[in-house]
C-alpha cells in the first residue's frame, strides 16, 4: 500500500507540474508586446460581426427562435440553479473551450515551426520581441576577438552591424587572396558564426580545415563557403548578405571596404613592412601605419550602420592588424566623430608581440587617435581590472606578453573614462586569456544603460 500511495503521490506530483506548467505557458501569451492579444480581441469581434451579418441576412426569424429558445432554457437553468452560481459555471466553460481551442491551435502551429520540441514557441516570440527591441549596436574590429563579442551580445539585440577588416593576408584568406583575387573572408567568416543562431554547429563546420586534398589542405570551409558565394553573386557584400540568410545570422556583418587593401607599417629602426601578417612577425616598434590604396572609400552601408547607431564598440583585438585598419578609411572615422551616443573601446588584457610590446592603456588610446588624425573618436575604455594567474602570467611572459598597464591618472587627465571590470576567462590547461562573451557584453550593455539614464 505504501508504494502504491507513493506512485499516487508521484504521479498527482507529475500532472500538477505539468498543469501549472502549461498554465505558465499560457499566461505568457498575454505578456506585452507580443500583439497577441489585440488579435485575439479582434476575432472575437470578427465571430460577433459575422453572426450579427448572418441574423441580418436571414431576417432574424431562425436566429430569433434560437435566442428565445436559449432564453427559455437559461431561465430554467437559474430557477434550479441560483444565476450567482450558474454565471460563474457558464462564463468559467466558455473560457475553458476558448483556452482549449487557442491551445490546440498554438500547439499545432509549433509543432510545423519548431518539430523538435525543445522550446516553447511563446518563449521564441518573446525572445524574438526582446532582442529587436534591443539597441542598434556597431562592433568594429576584426580577429577572434570581434566574434567573441558578438557571441555575448547577440543575447542583449539583433540590431548588430559588425563592421570588419579585410586587410587579412595570411593563412587560408590570404591564400584565397592570391591564388583567386577575393577579399580575404577569415575574420568574416568567423563572425557570422557567432551571430548564427546554430552557434556551435555553424563554427565548427565553419572552421574545420581540409587536412588532406590536392589544394585543399590548410582551408577552412567557411572560407571556401565564402569565396564561392562571392563568386556566385558578384562581391563579398552580396555574399555576406546571402550567408547571413542561409545561417539565420542575428545582425549583419559587414567589410568596413570592399577595396583590395593592404596594410603597411613603418618601424623605429627604420624598416617598412607591407603585409598584415609580417608587421606582426617583425617584431618591431611600430611608429607609423597606413594602407594602400590610401583613403579607401567605405562601404556604403557600413556608414549607414553607424549614422543610426544607439552604441558603438571598438574591439577587443589586436590593435594594429584587427582595429586600426578599419580606421584607415577616412569615411568611417568622420562618421563615428560625428555620433554623438556611447562609444567604448575594449582594450586587450595582456600585450601582443609585435603590436603593442610595453604599452599601456593610454599608449593604445594614443596609437587610435593618432591613425584617427589626433581626433578621439571614443569617450570609454574598458579594461580588465584583476591579472591573470600567476600561472597564465608566466606562460605569457615566455612569448614576451605582459599584462596592460592600467593608468588610469594619464586617461583621466586624456578625458577618457575608464570602465574597471573582471571580464576575463583562463584556460586551466593552456593558461590562454581570453574575454568572456556573456561577461564583457554585460557590463557593456550596463553601461550603455547607465549613460542612457543620466
Amino acid at each position: 500500500m505504501t508504494s502504491l500511495r507513493q506512485a499516487l503521490l508521484a504521479l498527482k506530483a507529475i500532472s500538477v507540474g505539468r498543469l501549472s506548467n502549461r498554465v505558465g505557458q499560457g499566461v505568457k501569451w498575454l505578456a506585452p508586446g507580443l500583439f497577441v492579444k489585440r488579435w485575439l480581441l479582434m476575432s472575437v469581434i470578427g465571430v460577433l460581426l459575422v453572426s450579427l451579418g448572418l441574423a441580418i441576412s436571414i431576417r432574424l426569424t431562425p436566429i430569433f427562435f434560437l435566442t428565445q429558445s436559449i432564453w427559455a432554457l437559461l431561465q430554467i437553468i437559474t430557477r434550479v440553479i441560483p444565476n450567482y452560481i450558474s454565471g460563474p459555471l457558464v462564463i468559467l466553460f466558455g473560457a475553458l473551450l476558448v483556452w482549449w481551442g487557442q491551445t490546440r491551435t498554438i500547439g499545432s502551429i509549433t509543432e510545423v515551426l519548431m518539430p523538435d520540441g525543445d522550446e516553447e514557441l511563446v518563449d521564441r516570440l518573446l525572445a524574438h520581441r526582446r532582442l529587436n527591441r534591443g539597441p542598434r549596436i556597431v562592433a568594429i574590429g576584426g580577429g577572434t576577438g570581434l566574434s567573441t563579442l558578438l557571441r555575448g551580445l547577440k543575447e542583449y539585440s539583433a540590431n548588430i552591424t559588425a563592421i570588419v577588416t579585410v586587410a587579412d593576408d595570411g593563412g587560408s584568406s590570404g591564400r584565397l587572396r592570391r591564388e583567386i583575387g577575393v577579399l580575404p573572408p577569415g575574420d568574416v567568416r568567423n563572425c557570422l558564426a557567432a551571430l548564427a543562431d546554430e552557434e556551435k554547429l555553424i563554427t565548427e563546420l565553419f572552421q574545420y580545415r581540409f587536412q588532406a586534398g590536392d589544394g585543399l589542405t590548410g582551408h577552412s570551409f567557411g572560407n571556401l563557403f565564402l569565396t564561392a558565394m562571392s563568386e556566385v553573386t558578384g562581391d563579398l557584400e552580396q555574399a555576406i548578405a546571402a550567408s547571413s540568410q542561409v545561417l539565420a545570422v542575428r545582425g549583419q556583418v559587414l567589410p568596413a571596404t570592399l577595396s583590395d587593401v593592404r596594410l603597411w607599417a613603418d618601424l623605429a629602426d627604420g624598416r617598412r613592412i607591407e603585409g598584415e601578417s609580417k608587421i606582426t612577425e617583425a617584431e618591431g616598434k611600430i611608429v607609423r601605419i597606413g594602407c594602400t590604396p590610401a583613403r579607401p572609400p567605405a562601404l556604403p552601408r557600413a556608414l549607414k550602420a553607424i549614422k543610426e547607431a544607439d552604441y558603438i564598440i571598438f574591439g577587443p583585438g589586436s590593435l594594429y592588424t584587427s582595429i586600426i585598419p578599419n580606421l584607415l578609411v577616412p569615411e568611417i572615422v568622420a562618421a563615428i566623430a560625428q555620433k554623438d551616443v556611447p562609444r567604448v573601446y575594449v582594450c586587450n588584457v595582456m600585450t601582443q608581440r609585435g603590436e603593442t610590446d610595453g604599452f599601456s592603456v593610454s599608449d593604445h588610446v594614443r596609437a587610435i587617435d593618432t591613425v584617427c588624425g589626433g581626433q578621439r573618436i571614443f569617450d570609454t575604455v574598458l579594461v580588465q581590472k584583476k591579472h591573470p594567474s600567476e600561472e597564465s602570467l608566466q606562460h605569457y611572459a615566455g612569448g614576451k606578453a605582459y599584462p596592460v598597464p592600467i593608468d588610469r591618472d594619464v586617461l583621466s587627465r586624456m578625458g577618457c573614462r575608464v570602465i574597471l571590470a573582471n571580464v576575463m576567462d583562463e584556460d586551466p590547461e593552456t593558461h590562454l586569456v581570453r574575454h568572456n562573451s556573456q561577461k564583457l557584453a554585460r557590463i557593456l550593455l550596463r553601461w550603455y544603460e547607465r549613460v542612457q539614464n543620466l
